[in-house]
């Protein structure tokens, strides 16, 4: 008994939870604020680089606004990010604003645990090896971690071009509605991200939470590209306009026509519009939120479904 009662002050929680919900997440609404002015971008807001740590959004918010997140059931404040203006994109009669997160902050523990559990977090990064943790500062990676505060959906990306095939898993993803647009943050050392700019299309396959195990084992085809589509694991079907092989047991599969691209630190931002939309089935699909929303869940008996 006393073990469990002093895991916590020994042991940090776990970065990130793999969740399974409902497409498109309620839980969490993130509102954009500045001088005295505010907007719900809850479905448009995304990560554009890792490093530096960028937001994009279709809403021009002036130079140093903020973005909060909010529990829906109870209205309370989850966590802030601060931001700074960046720079901006025009594209497709449409203007993305890019900013750099400046700093930020969570409530999901109480006030004591929380520095604790991010020195915690931030011993046990340097000490490690990930991919993100490789990258990032440790104080960057808690600052990613409160923009999943809304969880984000987990998606197959396809990508096909003559002598080159490729399918793996990407979250640095979503729409900027306002614009019509939707973004993908791709680490430019991918294997098949010069195909994407060259060949500017790919379907998108929104995953079951069942197929977790799947789909990350295809986080592989980052760095080697995809030999055979018949070698993977599972059926394909071809997506409706671009006859990309797409995962047959998708909730969901759109194809996505890529109308801008450019190098944003670490990672290539890409913007595109829809060129289809199929919802082919109901069910929780794979999403990505922070641990520390996660334990803030269960404490309230409430947590999300783990997948």
């Amino acid at each position: 008994m006393w073990k469990d009662w002093i895991r916590p002050f020994v042991r940090p929680l776990p970065q990130w939870s793999t969740i399974a919900v409902d497409p498109p997440q309620k839980a969490v609404t993130a509102t954009l604020r500045w001088d005295g002015q505010w907007a719900d971008v809850t479905r448009d807001h995304t990560v554009a680089s890792l490093k530096p740590l960028a937001i994009a959004t279709s809403v021009d918010a002036g130079e140093h606004p903020s973005i909060e997140y909010s529990d829906n059931a109870t209205g309370k404040l989850l966590g802030v990010l601060r931001l700074a203006k960046a720079t901006s994109i025009a594209t497709e009669g449409a203007s993305i604003a890019i900013y750099r997160v400046a700093g930020g902050g969570h409530r999901c523990l109480s006030w004591a645990r929380r520095p604790w559990n991010a020195w915690l977090q931030n011993r046990a990064m340097r000490r490690g090896n990930n991919a993100h943790h490789d990258l990032m500062e440790p104080a960057s990676v808690q600052q990613l971690m409160i923009a999943y505060l809304c969880p984000r959906p987990v998606i197959l990306v396809s990508v096909g071009a003559p002598g080159h095939q490729n399918i793996f898993p990407m979250d640095l993803i979503g729409p900027l509605e306002r614009s019509g647009l939707f973004s993908l943050a791709l680490r430019s050392t991918n294997v098949s991200e010069p195909v994407m700019r060259n060949m500017r299309k790919v379907a998108l396959s929104s995953m079951p939470a069942t197929m977790k195990a799947v789909v990350y084992k295809l986080s592989e085809h980052h760095k080697q590209a995809l030999q055979d589509w018949n070698l993977l694991p599972f059926p394909t079907r071809p997506s409706r306009e671009f006859d990309l092989p797409a995962v047959a047991a998708a909730l969901r599969i759109r194809e996505l026509a890529i109308v801008h691209s450019e190098t944003m630190g670490s990672h290539t931002f890409f913007l595109g519009r829809m060129a289809s939309d199929e919802a082919l089935a109901e069910g929780t699909q794979l999403h990505h939120t922070a641990g520390f929303h996660q334990a803030y869940r269960r404490r309230r008996d409430r947590p999300f479904a783990e997948a």
